[in-house]
């Protein structure tokens, strides 16, 4: 290899690592530097500032864990991750109950319909998330489309009042993160060989044991990206739970939001989004070296 390909190599492989160093571990290094100050009456509201190099000891030792130990102490905020992962978890096996056969339908569709069933799904998109939150306030209001639809057909009478409530909210996460789990589902389903499964049907399984023991499996792959994909953004949902929720649904993302903007407590709120943090490498490392696992497995296959 010429001197010049390697160093073109380098490049290439340096590009990924410095993104990464800009985009994450320096705005990590950042707001874990805020979470181990003190707030401050001050510009920026915190303390202690970096005065310079002569001063590094000094400004290292005023960093301390006060902020991280009230996390635990207080059980507001706690109980707050605790509701947040009950609730993220809830969204992602509802939309995997209702993704996996809507993405099961598509795959199994005539392939001319296919596309036009991608883009069904991700039609909401084209819509703004704001809007789209906004109108299921509309429709679960007590006044709204939903009560009055259930009243019309006589199955209610009275409004069921959940707007403001904890099913509210889960109704209307599950909604705006539905296609998050129907794509990379569909995606996995569509590349299977349907001759395996014609392969179960000669070996004598049934239609419910060949996709027990065949396409299940196989999806799982999709399964775990359509989690993820669901978990990781519905833990620190903001929006939803601000226009849905009531009282009693204290995510964290609102916290977070409390913390910053109204109480204007930057190292508290810089304490809670380092904890979420954390809360979410744990699965995501766990899911990396499950992949790594079984992408051995395969290639250590026949």
């Amino acid at each position: 290899m010429s001197r010049s390909a390697g160093a073109a190599r380098r490049v290439l492989v340096a590009i990924p690592y410095l993104w990464l160093g800009l985009f994450f571990l320096l705005p990590f290094a950042i707001v874990l530097r805020m979470a181990l100050s003190d707030a401050a009456t001050a510009l920026p509201p915190y303390a202690p500032h970096f005065e310079g190099p002569g001063q590094l000891g000094a400004f290292l030792a005023a960093l301390d864990l006060e902020n991280l130990q009230l996390l635990f102490a207080d059980a507001l905020y706690w109980q707050s991750y605790l509701t947040s992962l009950r609730i993220a978890a809830l969204t992602t096996l509802s939309a995997l109950m209702i993704g996996y056969p809507l993405a099961y339908a598509m795959a199994a569709a005539p392939r001319r319909w296919q596309g036009l069933l991608v883009l069904l799904v991700i039609l909401p998109f084209w819509t703004s998330f704001l809007i789209r939150v906004y109108a299921w306030a509309g429709i679960l209001r007590p006044d709204g489309l939903l009560d009055a639809a259930l009243m019309g057909l006589g199955l209610t009478s009275e409004p069921l009042r959940l707007l403001n409530t904890e099913a509210a909210v889960l109704i209307g996460m599950v909604y705006s993160y539905l296609p998050f789990m129907v794509l990379p589902l569909y995606a996995t389903l569509q590349k299977l060989d349907p001759s395996l499964l014609e392969a179960a049907a000669d070996l004598g399984a049934t239609p419910a044991a060949a996709f027990r023991t065949v396409t299940l499996p196989l999806s799982l792959p999709g399964i775990l990206a359509g989690a993820a994909l669901v978990f990781i953004p519905a833990i620190g949902e903001f929006v939803i739970p601000d226009l849905l929720g009531g009282p009693e649904t204290g995510m964290i993302g609102k916290v977070l939001w409390t913390e910053f903007f109204s109480n204007r407590d930057w190292p508290l709120a810089s304490a809670v989004a380092i904890v979420l943090l954390l809360v979410l490498v744990l699965p995501l490392a766990l899911l990396q070296r499950w992949q790594m696992a079984r992408a051995g497995r395969a290639g250590d296959g026949p």
